[in-house]
């Protein structure tokens, strides 16, 4: 049965205030910038975002914080958006950093139906406060809760109509992650191509993961931080 849609608007249609979900995406690289514009038009609020980071000011996750649509952040890295430091700092949204390894394992965990997992990563630190501190051999380790979403948001590079999906590159990055973690995953992409068509040994997240995809056109696949070497 074919997963494609020609709107994402139907698809998003059941996404409601106080949801979360999950976003894939590292920096601007391979994020689902469709269906962050459809969700910042519908008006969706305090909303729960999981993903690496939240974008920038003008573009990405950053619209839907500008739009006040976001009431947490669960990432691992904010050091780009003005807004979102604005926010945090006058208490306006709620943070939860998380260790980037930390955060891929978390929601790889939710996506394999592992409820939580111990690791030695931020024993000892902040990161530490409120969490159970177990013991194994001598060494403590924090148990990590899985993360799920209601909504999983990917880009991925190709995909075949039975949503089997493949990202391009520095694209496979949480994207493969938050397609498994969300109840509902939403996948844009570049291409689709008829069953059959993609080499088994190519499809990075298998089509049961996903339930809609979309084809969509003229990304603008913005740079973060452009750095040029300077001429001597």
């Amino acid at each position: 049965m074919s997963k494609v849609i020609v709107d994402l608007k139907e698809a998003l249609a059941g996404l409601e205030d106080g949801m979360t979900i999950v976003v894939g995406g590292f920096g601007l690289c391979g994020i689902p910038e469709k269906s962050i514009q459809v969700i910042r038009d519908k008006g969706t609020k305090d909303l729960t975002v999981v993903s690496n980071n939240c974008g920038v000011d003008d573009f990405g996750l950053g619209i839907l914080l500008s739009n006040r649509q976001v009431k947490k952040m669960i990432s691992s890295y904010v050091g780009e958006n003005k807004t979102f430091e604005r926010q945090f700092l006058d208490g306006e949204l709620e943070v939860e950093l998380t260790p980037q390894g930390t955060l891929a394992e978390r929601l790889r965990a939710g996506g394999a139906g592992i409820p939580g997992f111990y690791t030695r990563t931020g024993v000892g630190t902040p990161i530490a406060e409120g969490k159970e501190v177990k013991n194994f051999d001598g060494t403590d380790y924090l148990l990590e809760r899985g993360i799920t979403g209601d909504y999983g948001l990917v880009k991925a590079w190709k995909a075949d109509k039975l949503g089997n999906l493949v990202f391009h590159k520095t694209a496979r990055n949480f994207n493969p992650l938050c397609a498994a973690a969300g109840k509902i995953t939403v996948a844009e992409v570049e291409e689709i191509v008829e069953v059959g068509e993609l080499d088994p040994d190519e499809i990075h997240t298998p089509g049961i993961y996903v339930q809609h995809v979309y084809l969509g056109e003229n990304y603008e696949k913005r740079i973060e931080r452009q750095v040029l070497k300077e001429e001597k």
